[in-house]
């Protein structure tokens, strides 16, 4: 009789099986992933090669049940699965919201419809979608105020303009929720509350793909190029990953194309864009380790560093900063400081008598060793006032986790993420500023050794 390996050795192996983030645990035979296949198949789809499970790096996602190779279809989902402005305006609630003037958004429409169907319950045709929907969300409009305040200035004005653009979208829209009273029997007023429409706009701004559809008479003029993709959205986000994504007027399906391909029993991803950290948290809700494309982000106030009152150009250079466009976008990165910082830098930099020379600087070409000298100086001492910044924010994460509730203590590991990452790409710019520095002290040792 073979004896079953339980001892130290076989636990080792199952730990090290089970622990690898690449290696999910299969959620196909639970319920509501049983439900949604059933009703995606009486719908005309069916996957083979793609199954829910969860990942312990990522969460839930899609896993490969058999090997895919370079252009291989992954996924194909008929147009008859997708959620878009025609599902709505063809559901119980097109006929008012066509006669409502003046017209709703493509947006306001299929939050609307998405409230309703998740206040219908059973009764919704689309239940076993809405059921896998997430409940809550993390990006920064659920955010506290506390773990907003804790986000980067860049990220914390957007963040707070997502939660205003929420606000008014919720304001504007009251008199139109109270028109569609006649669907149903209890108010209007506790359906579409404004929890609700954050998490229909949520659901919406983090789950759709991107699809153009044809102006309706019926919806405001602006763009209509969303559609909700059930099981299609379960797919991750990989920065690396390359895919062919689009709907096929062919085939009437929206496809997607492995461009890389992916070993069996391991994750299928997508790739969202080439979008940064802060923009993932923003508009997804999650932080990617190792981002190739993340950048951390100066502001007009943290220029104030480089001025210096004895300069006497300081209002016309800022003017002309401002005139340019050179006061935004200025970020470091992995390689250094930006183009873009660099050029703001040496014209912050420029002397009285090189100030005429500011179209050199925008064309790139150096125009004083001193100035070289003392922009890379003004980039090393940002970089550092970033550092100084993120780890005291840092610190304040440290102390609040220590008293978080379980759903704080989520939103502040996202920001905790975000800033060990960004703290991560400061410490290579100085690094590469430094030895930048080094290199010039040398250079100039040599040559006062030689003259």
């Amino acid at each position: 009789v073979m004896r079953k390996r339980f001892g130290r050795a076989g636990r080792k192996r199952r730990r090290k099986h089970f622990g690898d983030p690449a290696q999910g645990v299969n959620l196909s035979g639970e319920s509501q992933y049983v439900e949604l296949r059933r009703w995606l198949k009486l719908r005309g789809f069916s996957s083979t090669c793609l199954i829910p499970a969860h990942f312990s790096d990522t969460g839930r996602g899609l896993m490969t049940s058999e090997t895919i190779e370079a252009g291989d279809l992954i996924i194909s989902l008929p147009e008859k699965c997708l959620l878009s402005t025609s599902t709505v305006l063809r559901s119980h609630m097109g006929e008012l919201i066509k006669r409502w003037k003046p017209p709703v958004s493509p947006l306001l429409a299929l939050c609307t419809f998405l409230i309703s169907e998740r206040h219908s319950g059973t009764r919704s045709l689309w239940k076993p979608y809405i059921d896998v929907l997430p409940k809550t969300y993390t990006c920064p409009v659920y955010f506290s105020e506390d773990t907003v305040n804790l986000l980067p200035a860049a990220l914390r004005k957007k963040a707070l303009k997502q939660r205003e653009t929420v606000q008014e979208l919720y304001e504007s829209a009251v008199s139109f929720f109270k028109s569609l009273q006649p669907l149903f029997s209890q108010s209007v007023e506790n359906i579409f509350t404004q929890d609700a429409l954050c998490w229909a706009w949520c659901s919406v701004n983090t789950r759709t793909v991107y699809m153009k559809h044809p102006q309706s008479d019926f919806l405001s003029m602006e763009p209509d190029v969303y559609a909700l993709a059930p099981y299609l959205d379960l797919l991750n986000h990989c920065p690396d990953v390359q895919v062919e994504a689009a709907f096929s007027e062919q085939s009437r399906c929206y496809e997607i194309r492995s461009g890389s391909g992916c070993r069996r029993r391991e994750q299928a991803f997508i790739c969202y864009g080439p979008h940064d950290n802060q923009r993932l948290l923003l508009e997804y809700g999650f932080v990617a380790r190792g981002n190739p494309h993340s950048a951390v982000y100066v502001e007009r106030e943290d220029l104030q560093l480089c001025l210096t009152r004895r300069d006497q150009q300081i209002t016309q250079k800022l003017m002309f900063l401002k005139d340019h466009d050179f006061s935004e976008n200025l970020t470091f990165g992995l390689d250094g400081p930006s183009w873009r910082l660099l050029m703001t830098l040496r014209l912050l930099s420029l002397q009285p008598d090189e100030f005429s020379s500011w179209k050199r600087v925008l064309l790139g070409a150096p125009v004083s060793h001193s100035c070289e000298q003392h922009s890379f100086h003004l980039a090393a001492v940002l970089c550092q006032h970033l550092i100084d910044e993120n780890t005291k924010a840092l610190e304040k994460i440290h102390v609040m986790k220590g008293r978080a509730s379980a759903s704080l203590r989520h939103q502040l590991d996202l920001v905790e993420s975000l800033r060990n990452e960004e703290q991560r790409i400061l410490h290579c710019s100085l690094d590469m500023l430094k030895r930048d520095e080094t290199m010039t002290f040398v250079e100039d040792s040599l040559c006062s050794a030689f003259s």
